[in-house]
């Protein structure tokens, strides 16, 4: 029998060995994963909504954006962007805090019990049930080793006091067994339990997870087509470099907004300004100034200083449209209406081709002639006569479909081109009647133009229909319009003669780069 408990002591002591290293695995597992996860977390732990609120990195992100809108304005697409992106990154902050708060609830603080108190209890649990079962054992044998040594066989129980008190640890030791039993199920049961536990933790923290994924997904595609519809709906697209009628379609202009934007600002600051858009502004201020008139964003105060940028401006916009303001269509007709040598039908067949723009190039050439037309009335100050005008902006206006190279474009047919916009810029309230609203949408104060040019004798009524102004035409007499001696003259003045073998001198280039803005004023 002695053999038989032995045996069974030893083999439950060997189960509590294995127990002991399968709780210890699972401390030390649980201890790990609390200690990485609670490093996940963005907020700081166990502080209340508002004060982990306030750590949160995106918190600080939402507030920053917020911040942004407030000083651009709702009236930039930036501005109302930062505002909606402020709005969405504190609503997932929000998100975030809530599933912070569930995982410490239910995973965190889960995995801390289990790793550092339940656990460690049972393991000091085991340790006083070990040192029982030795005492157990240690008075069996005591015991035993009496009834041996009194000669007594193994079916006569030894008396006395001294056996007496044996036989009661004895039966102590028994009641130990029997306790060792028990613990032993109950504890193989907590092994499982924790095992058990540490599995549902691990799926409430993935379930907590896909949840909280799940809502910001939620929030983040229900944002997602209101930014799509700012974007959209936003006035102020890029502009340069996009067809006009494009532009003003997404705009929902009838002036380009470059146009309007320049000749306002012009019409305050640079009408006397000597040398407008022949002399060419400083690269860096132009390309900034370009940028700001491209995203809508204008500050006049800025660049009303430096007039020679804003016409350069006016200038790019011009020459940087995929077709021509007076397009390529209608190139052959200008052309051929500069060919004419009677002034009185050059100046007709120049009306009849502006009765062809599109109506979309016809606004804005309307109001552009009529702010050069009032440029001119300063022409004494500013030097830009109608001649002058022509020669510098005329090439931004009309260009060929396939241009040549720049000399034969500059020694023919850019003489031509002079040959047109200057007899529009002369007569421009004939080839446009009545007054002209400079600012368009209100955000100028510039002045209405009144007719302040009188190069012709009669000048027919703004009332007049078609047929009446083409019968009225017989009895006008205009001044005289450009002519090829007017160009050769306004080279000679800086010392450019066609008649020099040499061809070109460097101050004919300096007028070719003029007119296309690529000199650089000091």
């Amino acid at each position: 029998m002695y053999v038989s408990v032995y045996t069974v002591c030893s083999h439950r002591g060997f189960l509590s060995v294995q127990v002991e290293k399968r709780l210890e695995l699972v401390k030390q597992v649980s201890h790990s994963t609390h200690k990485k996860l609670t490093a996940c977390l963005q907020g700081q732990q166990g502080v209340d909504v508002d004060k982990k609120s306030k750590k949160l990195p995106l918190t600080t992100l939402a507030q920053c954006m917020v911040e942004g809108a407030a000083v651009l304005g709702d009236e930039s697409l930036l501005g109302k962007m930062l505002k909606l992106c402020g709005d969405t990154q504190e609503r997932l902050a929000q998100e975030l805090i809530l599933f912070e708060l569930t995982i410490e609830r239910d995973v965190i603080e889960p995995l801390y019990d289990l790793a550092e108190v339940e656990i460690p209890n049972i393991q000091k649990q085991r340790k006083h049930l070990a040192k029982l079962v030795l005492d157990m054992d240690s008075a069996r044998t005591r015991y035993y080793q009496s009834a041996k040594s009194s000669g007594l066989s193994s079916n006569l129980q030894p008396t006395g006091a001294k056996a007496d008190h044996l036989r009661e640890e004895m039966e102590e030791a028994a009641n130990r067994m029997e306790i060792c039993r028990v613990s032993d199920h109950l504890h193989n049961k907590a092994d499982v339990c924790f095992r058990n536990a540490v599995d549902y933790v691990l799926l409430s923290l993935i379930e907590v997870q896909a949840e909280y994924h799940r809502k910001s997904l939620e929030l983040l595609q229900s944002v997602l087509p209101q930014i799509k519809a700012h974007q959209e709906t936003w006035v102020e697209k890029p502009c340069y470099g996009k067809p006009l009628e494009e532009h003003l379609a997404l705009s929902g202009r009838d002036i380009a907004f470059p146009i309007e934007a320049c000749v306002t600002m012009l019409l305050e600051c640079g009408m006397q300004e000597e040398g407008l858009f022949r002399v060419a502004p400083s690269a860096s201020k132009l390309k900034k100034l370009k940028a700001s008139l491209d995203c809508g964003v204008l500050d006049v105060q800025e660049y009303s200083a430096d007039p020679h940028a804003i016409a350069g401006a006016l200038k790019s916009y011009l020459r940087e449209l995929p077709e021509p303001l007076m397009t390529y269509e209608l190139y052959n007709d200008w052309i051929q209406a500069s060919n004419i040598q009677d002034q009185d039908k050059r100046l007709q067949a120049l009306l009849n081709a502006c009765e062809k723009l599109p109506p979309a190039n016809n606004n804005n050439f309307k109001y552009l002639i009529k702010f050069l037309s009032k440029l001119t009335e300063y022409q004494d100050v500013n030097k830009m006569t109608p001649g002058n005008i022509a020669i510098v902006l005329g090439p931004n206006l009309l260009w060929m479909h396939n241009e040549g190279n720049i000399t034969e474009m500059m020694t023919t047919v850019s003489l031509q081109i002079v040959g047109i916009i200057e007899p529009i810029i002369q007569h421009a309230d004939w080839f446009f009647p009545g007054e002209i609203e400079f600012n368009v949408t209100g955000n100028y104060g510039s002045p209405v133009h009144t007719n302040h040019n009188a190069n012709y004798s009669s000048m027919p009524s703004p009332d007049m229909d078609q047929i009446d102004r083409r019968q009225n035409d017989q009895s006008r007499r205009p001044l005289s319009v450009a002519t090829d001696n007017m160009m050769l003259e306004f080279y000679k003045k800086d010392g450019y003669d066609p008649s020099v073998s040499a061809g070109i001198t460097f101050s004919f280039s300096t007028h070719l780069a003029a007119v296309l803005g690529l000199v650089e004023r000091t």
